[in-house]
């Protein structure tokens, strides 16, 4: 409906520029006053007498040309000169293609982000010591975990300690190329806390966490080479040898533990001499109530130093990331749109140069009984043809590299429907305007001139 308006506010605009010429022209033609003097025998008196106009001869019946007709020879210039309107037409279809394509690719990217929002959830808490005073590191009370948990909305605490040593695929390889992979001590509960999955074989459960066993993360265990897990595979950890029990998949709102080899407490405190100090805390809560936990839960933990305390949700990592793109994405828009402004250029370009080859037609059609109206409406149908034409084209290619470059990046494919319908209304409205000046141009040029170029 949108269009159709763009379309009617447009000829409604060339006709009265066109018509407001025909009016004052028209105000010229009244009838001259003749003065008729009387003769010397009548009284010497001047007398204004009207003329009467002379009777006309029969108008003939008004041309009338239907929208199909006009459509009809509108379209005739397009099929006549095919090079020149694809190129025209082209800078529109960049600019459309490019605004589908950023626009589409920026909400399938962000209904990726958005998923994995949901399902990691946006209710966990990140604990960490801060700063203290000095040169002294400031650490986690042991009994920090328990606090937490004392909260209400609460209802899953777990927490993770580095474990110095370092992690070698066999005990044959040099010290110190470690591949940047460390060692956790951790909960039995992190995957629960964290909503992670197993890639291979299983997590650490209350008997294996009490042996040598190890639960590799996604990364160290690509750079480790082992992505299978039986009872024979075995890894050099920390001086002693672990068997490989399982391999987690990717942990978005945890990506240290990725790169990590994770362990029980009493095996790390066992065979690795671990202090048991506690590094990260994650805790999860109601999510109705989460910004009121993390408003307390400095002053749970450490109730003498809460400034020591650090608290962070992990998802607003994720919500950044959303910011971003949506940063990038009214960039790449607004270079969409000087595209549009250069095709728009190039179509009235065009348009000009038409109505300049074209003043015999244009005359030849006036001189057999067309008006203004008719040949104004003919140049405007021509331009809205050309960027509708290329704002067709540009929808269609904008849904295809959407479409591919989501089905590679296993996203989900969403084209907003207000680009397509925005990408629309944009041709139409710039056709309008690249037509306007050609169209009252051509409408205004006088048959006789119009004939007698050549």
């Amino acid at each position: 409906m949108f269009g159709i308006g763009v379309f009617s506010l447009t000829v409604a605009l060339v006709l009265g520029v066109v018509f407001s010429r025909t009016v004052v022209s028209r105000m010229r033609r009244k009838s001259p006053l003749r003065i008729v003097t009387k003769s010397k025998s009548e009284a010497p008196t001047n007398v204004i007498v009207e003329e009467k106009p002379k009777a006309r001869p029969n108008k003939p019946p008004k041309s009338k040309v239907g929208f199909l007709d006009t459509l009809r020879v509108g379209v005739s210039g397009i099929k006549t000169r095919k090079l020149r309107s694809a190129l025209s037409a082209l800078g529109i279809t960049i600019g459309i293609a490019a605004l589908i394509g950023v626009l589409g690719l920026s909400a399938s990217g962000s209904a990726d982000l958005i998923k994995s929002l949901d399902a990691l959830g946006t209710n966990m808490l990140t604990i960490r010591a801060g700063e203290g005073f000095g040169q002294n590191q400031s650490e986690l009370p042991t009994t920090a975990p328990k606090m937490i948990g004392r909260i209400n909305p609460v209802y899953e605490v777990s927490t993770v300690s580095k474990v110095p040593g370092s992690v070698y695929r066999n005990d044959l390889i040099d010290d110190g190329r470690t591949k940047g992979i460390a060692i956790f001590a951790v909960d039995l509960n992190l995957i629960r806390a964290q909503r992670g999955t197993i890639k291979e074989g299983r997590y650490l459960s209350e008997i294996t966490a009490k042996y040598p066993t190890v639960v590799l993360g996604s990364v160290a265990a690509e750079r480790l080479g082992i992505n299978r897990v039986s009872t024979e595979q075995k890894i050099w950890l920390g001086g002693k040898w672990f068997t490989v029990v399982g391999i987690l998949d990717p942990l978005p709102l945890a990506a240290d533990l990725d790169r990590g080899a994770l362990i029980g407490y009493d095996i790390a405190s066992e065979l690795l001499n671990h202090d048991g100090n506690i590094d990260v805390i994650y805790a999860r809560a109601l999510p109705e109530y989460i910004e009121d936990v993390r408003s307390v839960m400095a002053t749970t933990v450490n109730p003498e130093n809460p400034e020591e305390v650090q608290v962070s949700r992990a998802s607003d990592v994720l919500q950044a990331r959303v910011a971003a793109d949506n940063t990038f994405t009214n960039l790449f828009v607004g270079l969409g749109a000087v595209s549009l402004l250069v095709g728009g250029i190039g179509i009235a370009n065009v348009m000009v140069i038409a109505v300049i080859e074209r003043r015999n037609e244009i005359g030849l059609r006036r001189a057999l009984g067309a008006t203004k109206f008719h040949i104004a409406t003919q140049f405007i149908t021509e331009s809205l043809s050309l960027s509708l034409i290329g704002g067709g084209a540009g929808i269609l290619s904008g849904i295809l590299i959407t479409s591919i470059y989501a089905t590679t990046r296993d996203w989900t494919i969403v084209v907003p429907l207000y680009s397509v319908t925005g990408g629309l209304l944009a041709s139409l409205i710039i056709g309008g305007l690249a037509g306007f000046y050609p169209a009252i141009r051509a409408a205004n040029m006088p048959p006789t001139e119009a004939l007698r170029t050549r």
